[in-house]
């Protein structure tokens, strides 16, 4: 019971799916909300969050427990260095290093949408066995 001068009017865009190609990353480091169920995994628990991230790339899934034992931690450093050679992704030992002593959190989030959208990504192009592991990651999180 309007008038006719405020017709209704369904205006409906279509979410994007944007992975960005080789030579950087695809989500940034303080997007958290790209992934609220991962974010909220990380918060209630990060040292099992890091575990199944590594896992779900096939190393081994105790890995990230060194992290507590220096001041630099190695498992993080390690799985961001290979995440950005994997990928092409400039940065260096030095910006994972910093982003693994400072960021921490922020950091293990990041490489996980990564490989989440990078293996959605390739899923959907090819069914390479190459990426099969890391499909494995979506349902990694669910408990």
């Amino acid at each position: 019971m309007g008038s006719p001068a405020m017709s209704r009017q369904v205006v409906q865009v279509q979410p994007e799916s944007r992975v960005q190609e080789e030579g950087q990353w695809s989500t940034g480091l303080w997007e958290c909300h790209k992934d609220v169920g991962d974010c909220c995994f990380a918060l209630c628990c990060l040292p099992v969050f890091t575990c199944k991230v590594t896992s779900a790339v096939g190393s081994c899934p105790c890995l990230p427990l060194l992290d507590c034992i220096g001041c630099v931690p190695p498992a993080s450093l390690a799985m961001r260095a290979s995440v950005r050679e994997r990928y092409s992704i400039p940065g260096s030992v030095w910006s994972d290093c910093l982003y693994g002593c400072c960021c921490y959190p922020l950091s293990w989030l990041q490489i996980s949408r990564e490989l989440k959208r990078r293996a959605a990504s390739h899923a959907s192009s090819s069914s390479s066995a190459r990426y099969t592991a890391l499909t494995s990651l979506q349902e990694a999180h669910l408990f």
